[in-house]
């Protein structure tokens, strides 16, 4: 179920109904009704992988409880144990396992020992890798005594399955999210109408600049050896403005839909693509990951606390596991290498102080381009099925041959080249204007709203209607 969707509008009106009138003074019942809600929600996609959550949620409630009285330190880490490795396990299992299968089988054929092995058949169950990790983050927490572990079932069970973030983020600290749901929620329509504005935005990134730059995408992606370097540049181009269209605007939308029923989410992103580099970049980017990262892997690690050399180390192998996070592929752990070796270059020279607020100086927007170049470069290898097909598309943006302009083959295309240059435009100039004025949420007025309104009636692609990127993984 899409929130772009006739389906999801059918599916929210009458929630929003039942949790705002006859359920608004009894916080349990409406906590019932979002727990129904977010497995009907994720259900929808394949209604067996609503055991898997289920079993996630029991365990790593058992466990929370288990932990909160044991004292001895064997036993807790005995538990902390069977959490993170049901929980990694499972999400090995069904995101990983042909992909070690296969690497497997390389590595024999690559020294002269050629072997035939099945893979099996798995279907990748929506949003795992969302809410594995923030369940494992509330063991964790409740293990280190960060958090007091919950008796509520219901409420937990709902926090793992809110169904505005659960498949595809932001990942939540049950520090954070776990709380309002034992709170009273009254309707607030300052807060709902703030929410409605946000969802509203994040609806016109999603179908104004995602949907259309993925038919451009795929076009030049699928035939990039007849297309030309122009053509290639501006498919790596549409497709950095394409992943953050679609993710920043999923997000958006949760963390609206989340306003409209009285919960606060975090800020997932903030203004990216003008970031002056990519150690910034990442303070703006996907936020609840990389914070994730930081907390519950480069920190154990040691962070830097035992000097620079040993933090770089650290700060690769977060970046490492952050490409292996995303997806079965060579191309998603090189791509992480990139941003790592990147982030590793600022780290080194203590350049990567954050800057929030956008200059609108020569020098300035010189760094922010270089640095949006270096991330559409990176972005090449996390859209290409191979590494194979990363290296020729790149040889073809230098030094490639072909003729072809995808974008300019047909009327239709050309039209959605303009609506998606256009779409981009009205994008980066509310994001300069709002992050001038310090802040990291676009605020609307009135003629905003109906430019915004407008402009997904008619240049939005609802005919596509498009799985978020991010729900793959």
């Amino acid at each position: 179920m899409l929130f772009n969707s006739i389906e999801f509008f059918l599916f929210i009106i009458p929630v929003f109904f039942l949790y705002w009138f006859p359920l608004s003074k009894n916080v349990k019942l409406q906590n019932w009704l979002l727990l129904i809600s977010s497995y009907v929600f994720y259900g929808w996609w394949d209604w067996r992988f609503l055991f898997l959550i289920l079993f996630s949620s029991i365990l790593d409630f058992i466990v929370g409880r288990k932990l909160e009285f044991e004292k001895n330190l064997r036993i807790r880490k005995v538990l902390l144990w069977l959490s993170i490795g049901a929980n990694l396990g499972l999400l090995g299992f069904f995101k990983y396992f042909n992909f070690f299968i296969d690497s497997f089988a390389e590595a024999f054929t690559f020294f002269g020992y050629p072997i035939q092995i099945g893979r099996l058949n798995i279907i990748l169950p929506v949003g795992i890798s969302f809410y594995t990790f923030q369940t494992m983050s509330y063991t964790l927490d409740v293990y280190k005594r960060k958090l007091t572990p919950t008796k509520d079932l219901l409420s937990f069970l709902t926090f793992v399955s809110f169904f505005p973030q659960l498949v595809a983020g932001p990942i939540e600290r049950a520090s954070h999210l776990l709380p309002q749901f034992f709170k009273r929620r009254e309707f607030d329509y300052t807060w709902a109408i703030s929410g409605a504005k946000i969802f509203l935005w994040g609806l016109f990134k999603k179908v104004v600049i995602a949907d259309n730059s993925a038919i451009l995408v795929e076009g030049i992606f699928e035939n990039y050896s007849q297309q030309s370097s122009l053509s290639l540049i501006l498919g790596s181009i549409f497709f950095s403005f394409q992943i953050y269209g679609d993710f920043s605007g999923y997000s958006d939308m949760a963390i609206g839909l989340s306003r409209i029923f009285g919960f606060d989410l975090i800020t997932n992103f903030k203004f990216p693509y003008l970031s002056k580099n990519v150690s910034v970049f990442w303070k703006r980017w996907h936020i609840s990951l990389s914070s994730w990262f930081r907390d519950y892997l480069y920190i154990p690690l040691g962070g830097n606390r035992k000097g620079k050399n040993r933090a770089m180390i650290n700060v690769f192998i977060v970046f490492l596991v952050s490409g292996f996070w995303h997806g079965a592929n060579w191309t998603f752990i090189i791509w992480g290498l990139i941003h790592g070796i990147g982030y590793l270059f600022y780290f080194a020279f203590g350049t990567n102080k954050e800057e929030e607020v956008f200059s609108l100086n020569p020098k300035t927007i010189v760094q922010v381009i270089f640095t949006f170049l270096m991330v559409s470069f990176a972005f090449v290898f996390f859209r290409s099925p191979s590494v194979s097909d990363s290296l020729n598309y790149l040889n073809g943006i230098f030094f490639g041959h072909g003729e072809a302009a995808f974008f300019m083959s047909s009327s239709r295309h050309l039209v959605m080249t303009g609506i998606t240059f256009l779409g981009i435009i009205i994008l980066m100039s509310y994001e300069i204007a709002a992050n001038r004025k310090g802040a990291f949420e676009v605020s609307l007025n009135k003629f905003d709203l109906v430019l915004c309104g407008i402009s997904i009636l008619f240049l939005g692609a609802f005919k596509n209607h498009l799985d978020f990127i991010y729900f793959q993984f």
